[in-house]
C-alpha cells in the first residue's frame, strides 16, 4: 500500500469519527486557546485550524457559514469570527504553536500542547468590556414595617412583635 495516496493521518479512525474528533479539537482550541493532545492529533489540528482562520479573515457571510459548518459549538464559531480574528491581523500564517511535552504515562504516547499565537497588542473583547464596565451593587433596603406573628400556646393566642 502506498502512503502517498493519503494526505493526512488516519488517527486509527474511519472518516466520520476522524472528522468529529478534529471538529471537537477545533472547538476546544478556539474556546480555550490552548489544549494538550497527542502529537499526531496536534499535527493534524494545526492546518485544520489555520484553514478556518484564513476563512475568518475574509469577514464574509459565506465564510462565517463555512466556519459554522465546521465547528460543533456555535459559540466557538462566533469567537473565532468576531473576536480571535482581530489577533491575527499582522500574520499571514503560523497561527498555532505546537510544543512537545514528553510521553503520556499510561501508554507512552508522545504528547504536545497546541496553542494559538496572537498578536502582542491583541486584547480580547470580553476582557476589554469586563474592565470597562463596573458592576453597581444593588441597593439593600431594610423592611421598616413590623411583622406580627401569632402563636398558640396552651389554648390561648398571644401576639408577638418582631423586627427585621
Amino acid at each position: 500500500m502506498h502512503r502517498h495516496a493519503y494526505s493526512s493521518r488516519k488517527l486509527s479512525r474511519q472518516a466520520g469519527p476522524r472528522r468529529a474528533l478534529l471538529r471537537g479539537l477545533l472547538d476546544s482550541l478556539i474556546l480555550y486557546e490552548k489544549l494538550e493532545t497527542t502529537e499526531a492529533k496536534a499535527k493534524e489540528l494545526a492546518p485544520y485550524f489555520e484553514k478556518q482562520v484564513t476563512r475568518a479573515k475574509k469577514q464574509t457571510l459565506s465564510a462565517y457559514r463555512a466556519i459554522m459548518a465546521e465547528t460543533i459549538n456555535p459559540v466557538a464559531a462566533q469567537k473565532l469570527n468576531f473576536d480571535l480574528v482581530n489577533g491575527f491581523k499582522s500574520r499571514n500564517g503560523g497561527y498555532t504553536r505546537i510544543i512537545k511535552t514528553g510521553t503520556r504515562l499510561g501508554d507512552g504516547a508522545p504528547m504536545a500542547v497546541v496553542e494559538i499565537v496572537l498578536d502582542d497588542d491583541y486584547t480580547a473583547k470580553a476582557d476589554a468590556t469586563a474592565k470597562d464596565t463596573k458592576k453597581v451593587p444593588a441597593k439593600v433596603t431594610k423592611a421598616k414595617s413590623k411583622d406580627v406573628v401569632t402563636t398558640k400556646i396552651s389554648g390561648t393566642k398571644t401576639k408577638k412583635e418582631s423586627k427585621k
